[in-house]
């Protein structure tokens, strides 16, 4: 089963470590009602989506409220070191929590006690501590956009905002940033960069590109990267390699877009809803389950 992790910008929402549903346009955890704008929520409709098509378990989620002050990530990350080892997820997808160092480090200790280990998808600010822990390649994936990949590459900074050169990279500088980020061991074992061109990468180089359809009125759109996330994790949990799954996802991601038939004031809840009718066309024109020299499990 899969496993997403996150935090809801809402100071009142409870502590929860349970399977989520969807129903209409919310997330349903125990009856705690999560609009999906953006964010956890966002990445985890568009796993339950995909899980649909897949005909998946829905996911479990761990969940907690937190603003930005820390009190809920420093619960979760607790409640995460005590309840993993008794778990059995095939996949984790942590997402945004505050990134404190010695509590992730604890979180990594605790995964090594499960029976068996999952796949590690790290995005937002999980992926900001994982790289800040020095623990980079214990995860199998981030998913980072250009700014984010250069806070991979600079060895030196805490926090994506101090980054040299922070959100002024340009498309055809991701190749020479995927392979610092890969040279200072700041990177997981696979990347899926979003951008205008999404890469899927890892350390011998890019395994492949995605740039079509190409659907401008998506970038103002808050969520289109953890949409992406999302799916990439459900397709990973279902079996599929990788570094296929990633490349799927990224077309799956840029198909609902373009069904969506978005403006900049569309929600990313619009495009969420046809994640099944853009999945459902690739699963009709391509294989998912190739066979690949290096698959997930």
């Amino acid at each position: 089963m899969l496993a997403i992790v996150g935090t809801i910008p809402d100071r009142d929402f409870p502590i929860i470590a349970e399977q989520v549903t969807m129903e209409g346009h919310v997330i349903n955890v125990q009856g705690n009602m999560v609009p999906v704008n953006r964010g956890t929520a966002a990445l985890m409709a568009a796993a339950i989506k995909t899980c649909e098509v897949l005909e998946q378990p829905s996911p479990f989620g761990y969940l907690v409220g937190d603003i930005g002050v820390g009190h809920g990530s420093r619960r979760l990350y607790k409640l995460l070191t005590e309840d993993l080892p008794q778990r059995d997820f095939t996949t984790i997808a942590f997402h945004y929590m505050l990134p404190y160092v010695n509590r992730q480090n604890e979180v990594l200790l605790a995964i090594e006690k499960m029976a068996r280990r999952p796949i590690l998808i790290a995005d937002a600010g999980y992926m900001y501590v994982a790289k800040m822990s020095g623990q980079a390649l214990k995860y199998d994936l981030f998913t980072p956009d250009i700014g984010e990949l250069a806070f991979l590459t600079d060895e030196t900074v805490p926090h994506p905002i101090y980054t040299r050169g922070f959100i002024l990279h340009k498309e055809e500088e991701v190749p020479e940033l995927i392979s610092r980020a890969y040279a200072n061991n700041n990177a997981a074992r696979y990347l899926l960069v979003k951008g205008c061109v999404d890469y899927v990468a890892n350390r011998e180089g890019i395994v492949s590109t995605i740039d079509s359809p190409m659907v401008d009125a998506m970038e103002p759109i808050g969520g289109t990267g953890d949409i992406l996330t999302g799916i990439t994790a459900a397709l990973i949990d279902s079996g599929i390699d990788i570094s296929q799954a990633s490349i799927i996802a990224a077309k799956v991601n840029r198909l609902a877009g373009h069904y969506a038939m978005p403006t900049p004031a569309t929600q990313v809840i619009e495009i969420i809803e046809k994640i099944p009718r853009a999945l459902t066309d690739i699963i009709n024109t391509e294989p998912l389950f190739e066979s690949y020299p290096e698959q997930t499990r």
